[in-house]
């Protein structure tokens, strides 16, 4: 097993043999633009690992890891252009750099290179990992209507929102992982048993990615804090906040998140606050915990050695204790 910094170094390698310039740049910039950003390569890292895992070169994997890089970076374009985000990565959000339709277009045309990829593969493992693709592509879209949806009702329960952040989130990341797994030809059981794992911490994932949202610093976390409460997005701190207040507070959180403010900087320390007295923040924090033990109860059943499960483990840890 190699360690997370070499399996970024190896990614960020492969990765600019696919950002060359190529025409018309108005298509193809803002697609390089946004690969260039950054982030935390969290899917295609997972890829790669999982691939070690199953006792297979890590770099038979690179065209997959890619994949899922590309994809998950197309649905952030367009995300970003759904959310009006003026910031990703702590700069410029595609349309706002280039315009809504470009952003549109090349958000479409990432959508095609990331299947492309598959073609480098064998025809089996290309017949797997496109049924795959297509299955978690279809659920993420599915995911994101769930996240707008959300954002005109007033009744969203907690089990819808966990359902609506696996849709959007976790699948990609269980995804990410039974890539690796299809690639280094492992059983289906072991396929399905690391998909498992991989929905779980990405579950974990998405809370935390929330809890900062409200809570993270700006300079470390990359995006604007307070943005799910200036969309008035029905978060876990948010309905749970609701779940642990009386009527008054309860009321009065309702009628902020029915706000939009030209200056919202009251607006989101106040509801900061409601998350903070009621309980909420503890809470979430705690259901982070929570999925990311479930994920390590499934990785105990992984026939794979100790140290490899141990590797798994630690990475789990360190996104359960993420600042960015």
């Amino acid at each position: 097993m190699q360690t997370t910094q070499h399996y970024q170094a190896a990614f960020l390698e492969h990765l600019k043999t696919f950002t060359f310039a190529k025409e018309p740049k108005n298509l193809y910039d803002p697609i390089h633009y946004i690969l260039e950003l950054g982030g935390k390569r969290l899917r295609p890292v997972l890829t790669l690992m999982t691939a070690e895992i199953f006792n297979c070169d890590y770099k038979k994997a690179l065209d997959a890891a890619l994949s899922i890089e590309v994809f998950h970076n197309f649905s952030l374009v367009h995300d970003d252009i759904m959310d009006a985000a003026p910031l990703r990565r702590g700069k410029q959000t595609v349309h706002e750099k280039w315009d809504l339709n470009t952003g549109i277009l090349s958000g479409d045309a990432m959508l095609i290179m990331a299947y492309q990829l598959f073609e480098n593969y064998d025809a089996h493992v290309f017949s797997a990992l496109a049924k795959l693709f297509s299955k978690t592509a279809l659920e993420v879209c599915e995911g994101q209507q769930y996240d707008v949806d959300f954002e005109t009702r007033d009744d969203v329960t907690i089990p819808e929102y966990l359902k609506m952040i696996e849709y959007k989130t976790a699948v990609l990341v269980g995804a990410a992982m039974k890539m690796g797994a299809i690639v280094a030809d492992a059983s289906e059981e072991e396929q399905e048993k690391i998909y498992e794992f991989g929905r779980l911490l990405g579950i974990a994932f998405q809370l935390q990615d929330d809890y900062l949202d409200a809570f993270g610093d700006p300079e470390t976390f990359g995006k604007q804090v307070g943005g799910d409460i200036i969309e008035n997005k029905k978060t876990y701190l948010y309905l749970k906040a609701l779940e642990f207040s009386n009527a008054s507070d309860s009321h009065q959180l309702r009628q902020l998140f029915s706000v939009n403010l030209e200056d919202n900087s009251d607006k989101i320390e106040s509801i900061k606050a409601f998350f903070i007295s009621t309980g909420s923040a503890e809470a979430t924090q705690e259901e982070i915990k929570n999925y990311t033990n479930k994920a390590f109860t499934v990785l105990d059943t992984l026939m794979v050695s100790n140290d490899k499960k141990e590797s798994l483990k630690a990475f789990g840890t360190d996104l359960m204790n993420r600042k960015v």
